[in-house]
């Protein structure tokens, strides 16, 4: 196998996991210590993609359907997602944001992107910021493409 490939898979996993723990860790926001961050990240991906089924956020997730609903249980107390009909077929049940949820999903960008900026700058430049987003936009695509 190329070992260049490996090395590269290796720092993604790298980066993910680690970056992830200390990104977590070091947001001083009562908004990240209220709701967990797998919370947030229902919160964000009904945020990206609109109303969506439990079940596709399950494996959006990768997780269980029962981990998911014990997730939006806890949401729906809060008030930030809510369940409805699906226009197409009533027997699907969606899930939105509430204004709420989009408050909280708005505030939790908000402070993650104050910290990466602080996180990043002097240390990453102009240029090397523009590689790195062409490269993530093409591996998106990339994945994207597979995922059909």
């Amino acid at each position: 196998m190329n070992k260049r490939l490996i090395e590269a898979v290796e720092l993604f996993e790298d980066v993910m996991v680690y970056g992830t723990e200390r990104v977590m860790k070091s947001l001083d926001d009562p908004i990240w210590k209220e709701y967990s961050p797998e919370q947030i990240e229902v919160l964000k991906m009904i945020g990206k993609h609109g109303q969506m089924p439990a079940g596709q956020l399950a494996s959006m997730q990768c997780v269980h359907k029962s981990a998911i609903s014990n997730r939006l249980k806890k949401l729906q107390e809060k008030e930030l997602v809510r369940i409805v009909k699906s226009t197409e077929d009533q027997r699907t049940k969606l899930v939105e944001l509430t204004e709420a949820g989009k408050e909280v999903v708005k505030q939790s960008d908000k402070v993650l992107y104050e910290y990466i900026e602080k996180l990043f700058s002097n240390r990453i430049g102009d240029e090397e910021l523009d590689q790195f987003v062409m490269m993530f936009r093409k591996i998106k695509e990339i994945l994207k493409l597979d995922g059909v």
